[in-house]
């Protein structure tokens, strides 16, 4: 969330940033001025009658019986003023939370502009020595070796569903353990966190109200889009020491999304599913090492996929594709060969305070309190890199494994 003062004194400049990511946002941010200038205003005359309620109160009790009549017909008008202007506060604050809620936040100088995600910008790629342009699409390879049973995981859910079994859930345990001891080895403290949260903790990262479309709800929780939610706000609404920073969280969880905008998209496969599997990196810090912070995260993710041999790319997100709570995003994307294309694996984003401020998470420096800077990347997400290993390392009927998976499997070189 946009600290709304900064809003009211950088108007022009807000807009000017906002509207690299859609020019619908110079409305919202003119309205927003308004009605605050409006609750101001408003808020002046409650306070005034409030005062002058109070101090016929206070002199109540002098009063003689005639003035006291007086005095409660005054108070009684007062009252009725009160509940009227009081009540068109609260409209007013209501109008401001439902545009302040929805508004993005603020994105970095360094992005380039751009409309969609044609327009990233790439940063760096890696490559091994030998890599695969084409192979059979993961699901065919899946199916071949009997890793995942897609029929019945639509018998028990339904579409995007999908069931591991025998050396497909094997690997997918496998994937997850060398994330979370990469992460661990790193600095990283590993949590295991419920996947069913609160409505305040959602609003804290930003996924409500905007996002609920995308969410699973049961009765007033959510089930989780990703580990970002639960870990980033483990200090929701509270004040901690300067000495707690940073802060380096990992997690591996199940992850739901119903992926409401995608139909039609990724139908076969496993890379777009309602419920998966993701080991997720938060980093809770000072403002003024975020962004030091955000490239670690990147390289960090990058590591991984070396340490699996796979061809990768990283982007910098432009202004259209970057995400809500991100003031600058870098995408991770490994090499599918038989899609001939590179496909997000990862994304490793700096929300500065925006999440801190919804979620009132702040820090002790000296005598001030300052809102800490969140950070979050998937490390990564397991089902699309288990994607990747099949397209990247099937060859004659035979999926060979990546030196980093063999110990887990009597170091065998292929299954």
């Amino acid at each position: 969330m946009i600290d709304l003062k900064f809003i009211e004194e950088n108007k022009d400049k807000v807009i000017k940033n906002l509207s690299r990511r859609n020019p619908e946002y110079k409305k919202q941010i003119e309205d927003i001025v308004v009605l605050n200038k409006k609750k101001k205003e408003l808020q002046k005359v409650v306070d005034d009658l409030r005062f002058e309620k109070n101090q016929l109160s206070d002199s109540f009790a002098k009063l003689s019986d005639s003035e006291k009549k007086v005095t409660k017909e005054k108070v009684k008008d007062i009252n009725n003023k009160l509940e009227t202007e009081e009540t068109e506060l609260k409209n007013i604050k209501n109008s401001i939370d439902k545009i302040l809620f929805y508004i993005p936040n603020l994105i970095d100088d360094s992005i380039p502009d751009g409309a969609d995600d044609n327009d990233n910008v790439e940063l760096f790629s890696w490559e091994p020595k030998v890599f695969l342009n084409t192979n059979l699409d993961h699901w065919e390879i899946a199916e071949k070796l009997d890793l995942i049973d897609f029929k019945l995981g639509a018998k028990l859910s339904g579409s995007r569903f999908v069931v591991y079994k025998s050396n497909g859930a094997k690997l997918i345990r496998a994937i997850g353990s060398i994330l979370l001891d990469f992460h661990t080895k790193n600095g990283f403290k590993e949590y295991i966190v419920p996947v069913i949260v609160n409505q305040n903790i959602m609003f804290g990262t930003g996924n409500l109200p905007k996002f609920e479309e995308d969410l699973f709800k049961t009765s007033d929780q959510y089930l989780i889009p990703t580990g970002e939610v639960p870990l980033t706000n483990i200090f929701n609404n509270e004040v901690i020491e300067k000495s707690m920073l940073p802060q380096y969280l990992t997690t591996n969880s199940l992850c739901f999304r119903k992926e409401a905008g995608s139909a039609g998209k990724d139908t076969k496969g496993i890379i777009r599913m309602h419920q998966f599997n993701k080991v997720e990196m938060v980093k809770l810090v000072e403002p003024s090492t975020s962004f030091d912070e955000l490239e670690k995260m990147m390289k960090n993710a990058s590591d991984i996929l070396k340490l699996f041999n796979l061809k990768h790319r990283v982007v910098t997100l432009c202004s259209g594709d970057i995400g809500f709570s991100s003031t600058k995003t870098y995408d991770l994307e490994v090499w599918f060969p038989a899609q001939n294309k590179y496909r997000e694996i990862s994304s490793c984003s700096n929300c500065l305070d925006f999440q801190a401020r919804r979620m009132n998470t702040r820090y002790k420096d000296g005598s001030e309190l300052k809102y800490i800077h969140t950070l979050n990347g998937s490390g990564l997400a397991i089902d699309r890199l288990f994607a990747a290993v099949l397209e990247n390392y099937y060859k004659d009927g035979k999926l060979y494994l990546p030196e980093i998976l063999k110990p887990y499997f009597d170091n065998k070189d292929y299954l």
